[in-house]
């Protein structure tokens, strides 16, 4: 018997029995809503500057008319968005260089460049604006500020440019460009008029720290530049831009002016690579984002793993690196000299005795990250994930920083809230904190929204949250880059229209069903409907009803626009594509050989079976139709296998290992064409001739990370990508570029051995694609299917939807589930047919509180019919435990 299976799991574990714990879940609760608090749908991502049309963004600021002016780094430019037409023009060039060159001579892209840009408090006043760049001749960066003004055009238009002369420069300092990397360029105000300025480390490279001091290795030494309180490099500075374009110092810096062999410009010392500051301005405090080391695990022989960092600093301050990273873990002391592995800085009292120093020795007590956090899963922030690092970020939202008519200003459940994004990540968190500025909760913000690589993220005068996305290709132009604004909308909401059809091809005459099925209006609000269809030729037809059926008479493209408009008149349109004259193929796929057609048996063979009709086509040639199995790990998303109309080529078969790379930073360090932060794909494909045994090796790699065999850069590791999936990447890596449509035959066995280390619950993927030849003028069409096989073994994490229950999950990633009384957990899909019992893995482990309990069976509802139970018993005492392997056996005939 098929049918849809809810697990009533009522364990009897009272609410007054949780105690701590259950304390200890409702202070979370209550803490991580202060953000969520808020229904996602009341924000809209606007985007301004649209792909293609920027070059490496690093930077923005936003100006109080509106316009945003943003940094490229290789191209010097200076552009600007403006809101009145959308344009996006260029102001000006500043010339940079963007190169490194090694001590072998051989040039390579890499951070320096364009840094960054800011405009002056009094912008609208004075025009001022500061910028960051590499000396384009000499080895240095430099602060200057420059004048933009409003000009008109020899058309009449109104263009920004750069005034001739206006250049000043404030500051500089000496580089080196023999090796990559770090540069900073991040640039923030206060309310005093205090900049804030983040300046990088400036030295190689590395898993782990640099304290190099051998003779011509000072690129290599951090203890000259981050650790050095007479340089200006792995810093921030604090400084007050005065009108003739020098600064003074303010007072409260972390060295007074005058103190011997110190820089006064210093606010806080000890960085890697500080990147985007900001300032919360009703407390002062600084916040930034810190890229760490590369380290994968801790090593006492190499140091403690690599942590980026998310901090604050309530006054200036050491923040550690290189010999402190994390939660001030410490790098043993490596003496390069002599070959010695020496023990580790005192984080109360550090000193800097290398022979590059030009500073004082003994340095301030060393300051841990505020948030810290791994490669792998964090136990302290489980919120940020796993896998590559990047932290930029943001801005702490104050209501008092906005006008009193303000259009859009955030609600006040985002007060205080650090709204800080990760790069790599490309998730933004609401970091929320209690009224000492301590640490209480995050939460992802608009967990639903896909950034690229945020490179920064700043507020407007009108209200909105402005994001800039780098793009996925490093060190060169990106198709994918963008400016973004994040609006909240506190009155009516804009309706969410979509639009589907019964049939999306077919051999004229037919009916098709067209249908609005999804479409809502977040206000609950009665929506008017009107679909518009339309074809090269053809009149248009207007049919003013949710769900039309269309008599299809004429061969063409049409195209079928939904309106939906809400009482306010707020619209939003969604639009099916239906060829008329090409049916969609009809693609079929049958299995046999599991406990049923849906349920698989570890360590059997499943026989398939693909079938392809296509009425235009007549017999479809074999090697035409991409076949491909596949196992993919418990939790997998197999809706995000769907084919669409994309036309079947060589790269069809391999559609888990490119939903595995979209969900993942795979496309960050290797790209399709051209070098990014990793080797390319073709590149990848010459160095590794494809065989198993290295899908095998590279998979581990994937998963436990590389140690930059291809440069400096090291490959992150990615403990959540299961086996299965390493593999799946590694080989559809190997073969990119590949011609020719190579699948599996139409029918074959496969026989399911989930790989080593997998839980054995994730499920059996027999998929088949086949895309037309088209029919006259008319273009292919691609149908597809999938026959999923689920494991007899299911995880709690499977569950689709639970009550009263929630998801425990322990250290070692196992998961279980708790229950209050009538709690249940629903399953959905699962095929009964031949199965004799359900079998349990329950206990009540008596510390907690559990009482033990009953676990029923029930089909289609908490109130279905029951078709077994099980009891689960109490603890022998109150620290026991009860349980164990429970069985729940099926009514006759399921």
């Amino acid at each position: 018997m098929a049918g849809l299976v809810a697990l009533l799991v009522a364990c009897a574990v009272i609410d007054a029995a949780l105690g701590a714990r259950a304390s200890r879940l409702a202070a979370q609760s209550v803490e991580r809503t202060a953000a969520d608090a808020v229904d996602p749908s009341r924000f809209n991502v606007v985007t301004l500057v649209p792909m293609g049309e920027l070059d490496e963004p690093m930077t923005f600021a936003v100006a109080n008319d509106g316009r945003v002016f943003i940094n490229e780094r290789r191209t010097g430019h200076i552009k600007v968005y403006n809101p009145r037409g959308n344009t996006t023009t260029i102001v000006g060039t500043i010339p940079v260089n963007h190169m490194y060159t090694s001590a072998a001579g051989v040039p390579r892209e890499a951070e320096e460049g364009f840094l960054g840009l800011t405009i002056d408090p009094h912008f609208d006043q004075n025009g001022w604006m500061y910028v960051q760049y590499a000396d384009p001749d000499v080895s240095k960066h430099v602060l200057a500020r420059i004048q933009l003004r409003d000009e008109t055009s020899a058309t009449g238009e109104t263009v920004t440019r750069i005034v001739p002369d206006s250049h000043r420069v404030l500051l500089e300092y000496t580089t080196q460009r023999e090796t990559c990397c770090h540069t900073g360029g991040g640039m923030t105000w206060d309310a005093a008029g205090n900049l804030y300025v983040t300046i990088g480390n400036n030295s190689g490279n590395s898993s782990t720290s640099q304290t190099d001091e051998r003779p011509g290795r000072a690129n290599w030494d951090d203890q000259r530049g981050a650790a050095n309180t007479n340089d200006l490099r792995g810093k921030i500075l604090r400084i007050t831009p005065q009108p003739d374009g020098t600064y003074t110092i303010p007072a409260g810096n972390l060295f007074p002016p005058g103190t011997p062999n110190t820089r006064p410009e210093i606010y806080t010392m000890g960085h890697r690579n500080a990147w985007r500051p900001s300032i919360d301005s009703q407390t002062g405090y600084l916040y930034w984002g810190e890229v760490g080391p590369d380290n994968q695990a801790d090593n006492p022989n190499v140091g403690p793993r690599g942590y980026d960092e998310l901090n604050q600093a309530r006054q200036p301050g050491f923040f550690g690196w290189p010999y402190f990273v994390g939660p001030n873990a410490a790098f043993p002391f490596m003496d390069y000299v002599n070959g010695r592995l020496m023990g580790p800085k005192d984080p109360a009292r550090p000193t800097n005795t290398s022979v590059n120093n030009t500073g004082l020795t003994d340095l301030p007590p060393a300051q841990p990250s505020f948030i810290g956090y791994e490669y792998g899963p964090s136990e302290r922030f489980p919120e940020v994930g796993t896998g590559g690092r990047c932290a930029v970020g943001g801005p702490v939202f104050r209501r008092a920083d906005f006008a009193a008519d303000a259009p859009r200003v955030w609600p006040s459940a985002f007060e205080g809230t650090w709204l800080a994004t990760d790069c790599s990540r490309a998730w933004i968190m609401s970091i929320t904190m209690d009224a000492n500025g301590d640490y209480r909760s995050m939460e992802r913000f608009l967990p639903r929204e896909r950034w690229v690589e945020p490179m920064d993220l700043k507020f407007g005068p009108e209200g909105d949250l402005y994001l800039l996305d780098y793009g996925g290709t490093w060190f060169a132009k990106s198709e994918d880059s963008r400016l973004v604004r994040i609006e909240y909308n506190g009155g009516n909401r804009t309706p969410v229209a979509v639009a589907s059809a019964s049939r999306v091809g077919g051999r004229v005459p037919f009916d098709v069903q067209l249908s609005s099925a999804g479409s809502m209006d977040y206000d609950r609000e009665t929506l008017r409907y009107e679909w518009r269809l339309e074809a090269p030729g053809q009149a248009p037809r207007v049919f003013r009803e949710p769900n039309p059926t269309v008599h299809l008479t004429t061969n063409g493209v049409y195209t079928a626009t939904l309106t939906v408009t809400d009482p306010a008149n707020a619209q939003s349109t969604s639009a099916v594509e239906i060829v008329g004259g090409n049916d969609t193929p009809a693609v079929a796929v049958t299995v046999a050989g599991g406990i049923n057609d849906r349920v698989y048996r570890p360590g059997e063979p499943i026989a398939y079976d693909v079938t392809v009709r296509d009425a235009e086509d007549g017999a479809v040639p074999a090697d035409r139709v991409a076949v491909s199995v596949n196992y993919v790990p418990e939790g997998f998303d197999i809706s995000a296998l769907a084919q669409g109309q994309e036309p079947v080529d060589a790269t069809t078969r391999f559609a888990v290992a490119k939903a595995v790379v979209a969900q993942n930073s795979c496309r960050v360090c290797h790209a399709p064409e051209g070098v990014s932060l990793g080797p390319s794909l073709p590149m990848l494909r010459e160095k590794y001739p494809f065989s198993e045994a290295l899908v095998n090796t590279l998979a581990g790699k994937v998963r436990n990370g590389g140690t930059g065999v291809w440069g400096t850069a090291m490959m992150p590791s990615h403990p959540l990508m299961s086996l299965a999936e390493a593999r799946a990447v590694v080989e559809y890596f190997l073969r990119f570029g590949e011609t020719t449509v190579t699948s599996l035959p139409l029918s074959g066995r496969y026989t399911v051995e989930p790989p080593p280390g997998d839980s054995g619950r994730g499920s059996v993927v027999v998929r088949a694609v086949y895309t037309d030849r088209g029919a006259g003028s008319l273009p292919p069409r691609t149908g597809e299917a999938m026959a999923v096989l689920r494991s007899p073994r299911v995880g709690v994490m499977q569950a689709e939807a639970l009550s009263a229950t929630e998801v425990n999950v322990s250290r070692q990633g196992g998961a279980g589930l708790v229950a209050r009384p009538g709690g249940h957990a629903l399953f959905r899909g699962i095929d009964l047919t031949g199965i004799r019992q359900i079998v349990f893995s329950a206990q009540a482990g008596g510390r907690g509180g559990e009482v033990g309990g009953t676990i029923e069976v029930r089909l289609g509802s908490p109130t279905g019919t029951l078709i077994g139970q099980a009891v689960v018993p109490p603890p022998a005492a109150p620290a026991g435990r009860g349980g164990g392997a429970a069985a729940a056996q099926p009514a006759a005939g399921t």
